[in-house]
């Protein structure tokens, strides 16, 4: 079965996180914890959204988006590193690895876009105040929505599409736990520099064009929280861009660190490493961050649990 495996153009072996047997038991026991927080904090969260009335807002409309997001993200993910940690057989066939990167490359880049939406829907509450009702109506929000699933998911079918065009006969052993355009175009024997090019292009457009969309956003933002007379008030609102700024920075930081990095400086680990923060991580993370240090949600998801 092995032979087959390494020989066969129709499967490919993800060689995993690691074979060191300690790290193995460190995965097995940790990554499901951490799978399980994820979605109950998204699922919380989304629920807490549906019921309460008053958190029927823009703004956690776009936070509903990023735990749908969140729970498609880690669940592409997470299931099949803990398989392979625990199996020996770690073979996937070509059209189950060109679903996941599918749905891994069209989630991580709408969660990009609408991470950007969310900085400016704080930028319109915060200074823009008395127009924040018109900027941010049902249609507009519904519209930057869509449009990011939609665009995002099309450029994924694009990056896959080209990815499964290019032979692989250096070998079918993927250095990384799951189905992630880098490692594939370093297996290529062909030359990959229009798919490295393409590559860099949406992830400028889409990553680094958001990126820099939420940084002007909070540079407003914070300008306009000094302005505040209150301590209090500013200490508050600081509190919260400072949270949420620290999730948006880890996730930027970490993608566009992973598809913008010269190929020269390939390296495996780090790039297992960096894939661990925003496919695992940063999903966890998010429902705390953004939403259970509002009182609203969290008198909401008690009633939830206590009913």
């Amino acid at each position: 079965m092995e032979e087959f495996n390494q020989t066969s153009p129709e499967r490919f072996i993800l060689l995993g996180l690691s074979n060191i047997p300690s790290l193995q038991t460190l995965c097995i026991l940790v990554f499901p914890l951490m799978y399980m927080i994820t979605l109950s904090g998204n699922l919380l969260l989304i629920i807490a959204v549906r019921i309460n009335l008053k958190l029927q807002t823009p703004m956690y409309f776009f936070l509903c988006n990023i735990s749908f997001i969140d729970i498609g993200f880690s669940s592409t993910i997470v299931p099949l590193i803990i398989k392979n940690t625990l199996v020996k057989d770690r073979s996937i066939s070509l059209l189950g690895c060109a679903v996941q990167m599918f749905f891994h490359l069209g989630l991580g880049g709408t969660e990009c876009v609408i991470l950007a939406v969310m900085a400016y829907d704080r930028f319109a509450a915060i200074c823009r105040p008395l127009h924040y009702s018109t900027i941010m109506n049902k249609t507009f929000c519904v519209g930057l929505a869509a449009g990011s699933w939609s665009i995002c998911f099309l450029n994924s079918t694009i990056h896959v599409v080209l990815t499964f065009q290019l032979p692989y006969c250096k070998s079918h052993h993927v250095n990384h736990f799951f189905c992630e355009v880098p490692p594939f175009l370093r297996m290529s024997c062909r030359d990959t520099l229009l798919n490295e090019i393409g590559m860099y292009i949406s992830a400028g457009t889409l990553g680094v064009s958001s990126f820099c969309l939420t940084l002007f956003s909070y540079v407003h933002i914070i300008s306009t929280i000094l302005k505040i007379r209150s301590s209090q008030g500013r200490h508050k609102a600081f509190s919260t861009c400072g949270s949420h700024l620290t999730v948006v920075i880890l996730y930027y930081g970490t993608i566009l660190l992973m598809y913008l990095r010269p190929r020269s400086t390939y390296s495996p680990e780090l790039d297992k490493t960096l894939s661990i923060v925003y496919t695992v991580v940063t999903p966890m993370m998010n429902p705390m961050v953004y939403s259970m240090r509002n009182k609203e949600v969290k008198n909401t998801v008690k009633r939830i649990l206590y009913t």
